[in-house]
């Protein structure tokens, strides 16, 4: 090996990483896949390093060959962490469930879990809560596919994601919840721009399928 080649990390201090840091990372990685830059092995591999990132020079080496040369380690400004943060750090391209199924019985996923590009919901006779507040998402664009055939489903998403419902009643509801919700007085927020996307289709078939934005 020739000494003289130089190691562009070798100037970098031996500062820890921080969890922006390492979010900001994945986004980085996650957005080379996505353009075909990475393949599935390499973005799986990087992704895994970067969340277990000691030092922020660790964390250049992951994208030394995605990024120009000379390029800062990825810190988000200070504005961006007060108020965009919480959707970046949503979006890690972890892996979860693919499905959620309530058969006359009760099913909810709550508390820390991730979202996959495509969730589906299956309730028959009976009841599933999916609750976002603290989940993380795989991708920016996520799609819940929920049938409820004479049962309930509810989804809350907080309101630093954006919604789209456009499913379908057939003797029953599908829909957004817009009224007051007495579990949470907040008042709800307009998500940030390019802020991640969580998508709601699919049927109620003498049940009720409801989706309501929520306080983060």
């Amino acid at each position: 090996m020739d000494d003289a080649t130089p190691d562009p990390d070798r100037d970098l201090p031996a500062l820890r990483a921080s969890d922006t840091e390492r979010h900001a990372t994945a986004e980085i990685l996650r957005q080379a896949y996505s353009e075909g830059r990475l393949s599935l092995d390499e973005f799986d591999e990087r992704t895994s390093r970067a969340y277990e990132a000691r030092f922020r020079s660790d964390l250049a080496g992951l994208t030394r060959d995605l990024v120009p040369a000379g390029h800062e380690p990825p810190v988000a400004p200070a504005h961006r962490r007060a108020h965009g943060a919480a959707p970046g750090r949503r979006v890690t391209g972890g892996s979860g469930p693919s499905v959620s199924l309530a058969v006359m019985g009760g099913s909810e996923r709550v508390g820390t879990w991730t979202v996959p590009s495509t969730h589906t919901v299956f309730a028959l006779m009976g009841g599933v809560e999916l609750d976002l507040r603290q989940a993380s998402l795989q991708a920016d664009h996520t799609t819940i596919v929920v049938i409820a055939i004479m049962g309930g489903v509810e989804v809350l998403v907080p309101d630093d994601v954006q919604i789209e419902v456009d499913g379908v009643g057939l003797m029953g509801g599908f829909g957004e919840d817009r009224g007051p919700w007495k579990t949470d007085p907040r008042p709800v927020r307009q998500a940030p721009p390019g802020a991640p996307t969580v998508r709601v289709t699919g049927l109620a078939l003498m049940g009720g399928v409801g989706v309501r934005r929520v306080p983060r």
